[in-house]
């Protein structure tokens, strides 16, 4: 959609477009902060996480950063990333990143949020392609169209994606803390308690027992994806390690025959196992999830489906707080890829206090749980809200008199 005001090309709205300062980062360095691409991750630089680095005094006037002004990536992967300067330490900025500083009659906050619009994003990638090394230069930037509303509305426009963007960093702030919450609970609960020295009230040391004592560990297989007989109109729920990091899995994406189950050894995986990640790339290796279903699984899964006696939800969480050790253990393993075994997992050593216990250690972490979903949640609907109002308002599809209470 065209927007319902003038446009006008960034160089006739921004002062010449200055290329940054070569140097090396230098955390230790007493010299001004360094802004870099890694530095730029939406929105404003937290600047306690900036390096430092020598800029001769001569040379920090030129690559200075103001208050109001933008700074873009020129080239590599994150080509056309953006980040809004707002109250800097002092501070100058990399060689591969190219500052824009809006001149009078245009909204330096509007201008950044013009930057991360479908518009200007859309015109960055059509004209990053067709240089040697993907990116773009200050000519590029010098004839992008920019909208041109009135300043007052400019301003309205920023102020309001403004407090959204400050919403969405709030939640993200909760969601961080949220999560570092869980991982200090998972190592206090399950190293402090586990050897014995207390939580504050002094208790005894958990027994300790082999998890195949515990359990029926086993793995699944992959039906020949050529055979059609496996696979077409199966209903048997059957699952991948891409599953493993829902946590707690209530649905299948893909599913198997009766014939597959016969033929291509899948056992049926009762609802409440447990399943561990074998293999995978990435971060994958080594993940635990239960599964709420009884499904079949993958050969790059195990499954381990406790007695009566074990609550599945501590062991969950106990064998995710013991994450390193897992893929350490499947790296040490002599395979190149990294792998764990079943006889591995059998032998694997595991806390089992009483079921009482074991309840009452779930449940604390169900509740931490909760709230991480909560938080995740409100921080998806506050993207999609942001995503929602910058591409109507940057379109003109919604002006800013209609959002506003």
């Amino acid at each position: 959609m065209t927007p319902p005001w003038k446009t006008a090309k960034l160089v006739e709205l921004c002062e010449q477009p200055q290329y940054g300062f070569t140097a090396s980062a230098d955390f230790d360095a007493n010299g001004p902060r360094f802004l870099r691409i890694t530095d730029l991750k939406g929105g404003s630089p937290d600047w306690t996480t900036v390096p430092r680095c020598q800029c001769p005094p001569d040379e920090i006037g030129k690559y200075r950063l103001h208050d109001g002004d933008v700074v873009i990536a020129r080239i590599g992967a994150t080509t056309g990333r953006t980040a809004f300067i707002k109250n800097p330490p002092e501070a100058v900025f990399a060689s591969y990143l190219i500052r824009l500083r809006a001149k009078p009659g245009l909204d330096p906050e509007f201008f950044f949020f013009c930057t991360c619009s479908e518009h200007f994003v859309s015109f960055i990638d059509r004209h990053k392609d067709g240089n040697l090394k993907g990116g773009v230069n200050a000519s590029i930037l010098a004839e992008a169209p920019i909208p041109l509303p009135a300043l007052a509305e400019q301003r309205a426009i920023a102020a309001l994606l403004a407090e959204v963007q400050a919403a969405v960093e709030t939640e993200t702030e909760r969601l961080r803390v949220a999560r570092e919450l869980k991982q200090a609970a998972l190592a206090e609960v399950f190293t402090r308690g586990l050897r014995g020295e207390g939580t504050g009230a002094e208790r005894e040391s958990w027994p300790v027992v082999s998890l195949g004592s515990l359990a029926k560990i086993g793995n699944g297989s992959t039906p020949r994806r050529s055979d059609h007989r496996y696979w077409s109109g199966g209903k048997i729920p059957w699952l991948t390690s891409g599953k493993i990091h829902e946590g707690v899995i209530y649905a299948a994406d893909q599913f198997v025959t009766e014939l597959a189950v016969r033929e291509c050894h899948l056992p049926r995986v009762p609802a409440g196992s447990l399943l561990v990640a074998i293999t995978g790339q990435g971060k994958t290796l080594g993940n635990v999830a239960k599964t709420e279903i009884e499904t079949c699984i993958s050969q790059h899964l195990a499954y381990i489906t406790l007695t009566e006696s074990a609550h599945p939800d501590f062991f969950r969480y106990f064998l995710s707080s013991r994450y390193d050790d897992l893929r350490a253990a499947a790296h040490g393993m002599g395979s190149t890829k990294g792998a764990l075994t079943c006889a591995f997992l059998k032998s694997f050593m595991v806390p089992c206090p009483n079921p009482d216990e074991q309840r009452d250690v779930a449940a604390l972490f169900r509740g931490i749980d909760v709230r991480i979903a909560r938080h995740e949640a409100r921080q998806k609907l506050l993207r999609e809200l942001f995503a929602s109002l910058l591409r109507d308002l940057m379109t003109g599809r919604r002006r800013v008199v209609e959002v506003t209470p």
